[in-house]
């Protein structure tokens, strides 16, 4: 009787090799933290060769380079189906931030490694562009209300960087356990209103 190799036992679909990596390797992120990250264990859990993985990802590094890209796509494509230019700045901030938000919750481990991986020296112009795309979602609400007059006028990139920063420190709270992913998105409404209005009585 022939026994099947491990590899035979668990095939994968051919041509889905580098999302099934990218697959389990969120999953490790996920489970297990970067460190445990490997190509070799991937390999086994996908049921291929340890070399196998080599033919999309030349080493770790590149692995988490992908991954960090592959998550900046998803997260650019959540805040633009989330986005409507048409609104005025409160809602369509509000939407805009809410879908930050449930991304940053439900990929934390994730969204530390898009970041992390942003400010390595070796990130490629594709990473920055991917970069882009997200942060560029934010900057171009900033940009479209000051041209209706919606909010002040001032360098647009700075109130990008405020208005972006009150939104990571949300989401690093909730990933930290100070609020509940539920107080956090119960409370974006609130947050987007004081970052629009401040907190001075009127």
């Amino acid at each position: 009787m022939v026994r099947m190799s491990e590899s035979q036992s668990r095939p994968y679909h051919h041509g889905d090799l580098r999302a099934a990596l990218l697959a389990g390797a969120e999953r490790t992120l996920l489970e297990k933290g970067v460190a445990a990250l490997s190509l070799r264990e991937l390999a086994r859990e996908v049921g291929v060769s340890h070399a196998a993985p080599g033919r999309h990802f030349k080493d770790k590094q590149a692995l988490l380079n992908a991954l960090a890209l592959n998550g900046y796509e998803r997260l650019a494509q959540a805040l633009n189906a989330a986005d409507d230019p048409a609104l005025p700045i409160e809602p369509r901030l509000t939407a805009l931030a809410r879908a930050y938000l449930r991304f940053a919750i439900d990929h934390a481990a994730l969204l530390e490694l898009m970041y992390a991986r942003k400010h390595d020296p070796d990130a490629s112009e594709q990473m920055a562009a991917a970069v882009e795309r997200t942060v560029g979602s934010l900057a171009q609400v900033i940009a479209d209300a000051q041209k209706r007059g919606e909010i002040v006028e001032g360098d647009p990139e700075f109130l990008t960087l405020l208005t972006g920063a009150g939104l990571q420190g949300i989401a690093d709270f909730t990933a930290g356990g100070w609020l509940t992913p539920q107080a956090a998105l119960d409370g974006i409404d609130a947050l987007v209103h004081h970052l629009l209005h401040g907190l001075r009585p009127r």
